[in-house]
């Protein structure tokens, strides 16, 4: 049998996975459903066609939209206890959106998209998924950040609003954790840098990397599942790299 990643969670594990049709949101999506620890995995997207599987419940959600978040929490709460909660869901670029390189190219639209998708809407799924943590046992709230969110890091400037978007996640995971700390003693907030990874989102921003700086998507979901697993309520609301390290806010 396959050695689960999430071993200090135990057995019998709920799981739900939003953005489970990008890139990382993927192949976490099939590390999870292969992983014998976990018995149930509620995948959120916009598209919900996957691969059958006797595991998956798939919803098809736009996180942009809280009736739409609260409808599935709701699902969830009748379905029992969650163990983990990840999103991974994001976005840099799109078709009126691009990396800022200067204050000159700050768009209102598209910076309100950036930080609806990239702040906003898990601040509401946290909203709607930290009242289904399991108690007693290990439990996470866990969202994909980025290392260009440390403020203390920042050395180059542009990409405002992607910066801006992830630098407040960050806060917000650390509020998360204060206020969640009080309710549930056993749970943790963590905000995830995956790295450089082979998706979409970082295709246009690849070129000059050096070799090997690019990770595949099933590389960093065993990365970040790693992690996860390691971390524990004493860490929580922290920001942590696909390696382990600390990322300082």
């Amino acid at each position: 049998m396959r050695k689960t990643q999430l071993a200090s969670f135990g057995t019998g594990l709920s799981v739900a996975l939003y953005g489970a049709s990008g890139g990382i949101g993927t192949a976490l999506r099939e590390a999870l459903l292969a992983d014998p620890a976990v018995e149930r995995v509620f995948a959120f997207s916009r598209r919900s066609h996957f691969p059958a599987h006797e595991k998956l419940t798939a919803i098809a959600t736009d996180i942009r939209r809280e009736e739409m978040i609260a409808d599935g929490a709701a699902l969830m709460r009748a379905e029992g206890p969650l163990h983990l909660v990840l999103v991974a869901s994001g976005i840099l670029h799109g078709d009126d959106v691009r990396p800022e390189k200067s204050w000159r190219q700050i768009e209102a639209g598209a910076m309100e998209e950036v930080l609806r998708v990239n702040t906003l809407a898990p601040a509401l799924i946290a909203k709607h998924t930290l009242p289904l943590l399991a108690r007693g046992r290990k439990s996470c709230f866990a969202a994909l950040s980025a290392r260009i969110g440390s403020i203390s890091d920042n050395k180059l400037g542009g990409w405002h609003a992607y910066r801006a978007s992830k630098a407040a996640l960050n806060m917000l995971i650390r509020t998360f954790a204060i206020e969640l700390a009080r309710k549930n003693e056993e749970a943790l907030t963590l905000a995830l840098h995956p790295g450089t990874v082979d998706t979409d989102l970082s295709a246009p921003f690849q070129r000059g990397l050096p070799e090997g700086q690019v990770q595949s998507p099933e590389e960093t979901a065993r990365h970040l599942l790693k992690v996860i697993d390691e971390k524990g309520p004493g860490e929580s609301g922290r920001c942590f790299a696909f390696d382990g390290t600390e990322i300082a806010p």
